[in-house]
């Protein structure tokens, strides 16, 4: 038995032999740690088929190109006009259906599991995600950046349900990353495994666990070609193959590839308040050797993106909300009427609509400005912004309008206003 067998089947082994034990052990009930427990395990275990999943599949380039391959910038049509292609439209219906025929059903069972279904990954990933930014020459299915169409299958995904979104966008931020920054090495070596039938798992980490924390101000650190920090809520971290990390050099922050098969990667459970279908987890980084991607300035484009990337999370989920609600405060009945019939309830719902198109308007002015080549730095500022503070407000109208039924979980609003709060939080994880 080769050592690649052995370490397969010793990880999966270990695994299932823990959960074993703790199932018999009645220490763990008396002080109710069976499921912190469980949790923890159920992590070690991940990794280990983690690792298992990394030795079998290996990333190397078939043939290279002479230069990298870059997408051009999208034609503007001289007005201004949001509406979707034809093209886009056709992906976003089908990635709507998805969410409303998938993801919305499986949504309280992901949440109360702090995992994604493995057939709900797969489907996500028949559908390309990993492909819309992939130029057509290395395997993916788009002519010219798309960044709009990144907002807008996002937005569809989220009004499934957020969790379940990142989870299933996480491996294409990792392949947009690369197909946008990367020589023509990296290109060659690691975007057929996204543009192929198994997509590996993967993630973008820039978030450092810290208060107020700055991407610009990274405490995780790449020296002589070793990273070394930690990276803070990464999405599937324990079952990736490939991550692009955000460090911290002399000339000012950058992102890095890193393999994360190195002795050197811990991956530590991290739970989390929402999100928690994207499976968070914590990267800790030990002198793991890793590759640099892109530049100074390809870094902060980077931010800029995962940023819109969340702005337009916040706008399915906050949609939800608003089409959850409406029906809810028409039929609901109080003192011989409908609730609706109150201004105060009429206002709340007319405000949850009204501050949706404005989060709406600058997230797709930012991502066609994106689009077409042009600087977006404002207009993501803005987006930024007005998604966060006015996200976590329709999740908290949205609540406030069910009333006792909205703190219960037999309504999906709870999770929806948890999710909602990760909008101002997050960093990474998400690109467009």
């Amino acid at each position: 038995m080769s050592l690649q067998e052995r370490t397969r089947r010793d990880a999966i082994g270990v695994g299932v032999a823990l959960l074993n034990k703790l199932a018999r052990s009645r220490t763990i009930d008396r002080f109710g740690l069976r499921k912190p427990a469980e949790r923890a395990v159920f992590e070690a275990t991940k990794t280990g088929f983690r690792t298992a999943g990394a030795l079998s599949r290996r990333f190397a380039a078939v043939s290279k190109p002479a230069a990298p391959t870059r997408l051009p910038a999208a034609r503007g049509t001289g007005r201004f006009d949001l509406t979707p292609t034809e093209d886009q439209q056709m992906m976003v219906d089908v990635v709507r259906e998805f969410a409303a025929d998938v993801l919305r059903p499986a949504a309280a069972a992901a949440d109360t599991a702090c995992v994604t279904d493995p057939s709900v990954l797969e489907s996500s990933a028949e559908l390309g995600l990993s492909l819309i930014e992939v130029p057509e020459d290395l395997g993916g299915i788009v002519t010219e950046r798309s960044a709009m169409t990144g907002v807008l299958v996002a937005e569809a995904l989220a009004h499934g349900d957020m969790g379940q979104a990142v989870a299933c966008l996480a491996p294409s931020a990792v392949s947009t990353a690369i197909s946008l920054w990367g020589d023509e090495t990296q290109q060659a070596t690691y975007l057929p495994a996204f543009t192929g039938s198994s997509v590996p798992a993967a993630a973008l980490a820039l978030l450092e666990p810290r208060a107020l924390f700055d991407p610009f101000e990274l405490t995780t650190r790449s020296t002589g070609g070793l990273l070394n920090g930690v990276k803070s809520l990464v999405p599937r971290a324990a079952e990736a193959e490939l991550f692009v990390i955000g460090a911290r050099t002399d000339a000012g922050p950058r992102l890095f590839v890193v393999e994360p098969d190195h002795p050197g990667v811990t991956i530590e459970a991290e739970p989390s308040m929402g999100l928690r279908a994207a499976s968070l987890s914590r990267v800790i980084l030990a002198d793991v050797p890793a590759v640099p991607l892109g530049t100074v300035e390809d870094y902060a484009e980077c931010v800029r993106l995962s940023r819109l990337g969340w702005c337009a999370l916040a706008l399915g989920t906050a949609r939800a909300v608003l089409d959850y609600v409406t029906p809810y405060v028409n039929s609901r009945e109080a003192f011989g009427e409908p609730i609706s019939h109150r201004q105060s309830v009429a206002f709340m719902v007319a405000n949850i609509g009204i501050e949706l198109e404005g989060m709406k308007l600058v997230t797709y002015r930012a991502a066609s400005r994106a689009s077409q080549g042009l600087p977006f730095a404002r207009e993501v500022a803005l987006a930024r912004r007005l998604c966060a503070e006015q996200g976590m407000r329709i999740g908290t109208d949205g609540v406030q309008l069910l009333g006792g039924h909205g703190f219960v979980k037999e309504h999906p609003v709870e999770r929806w206003y948890r999710d909602l709060r990760a909008i101002g939080v997050m960093e990474g994880a998400v690109l467009v």
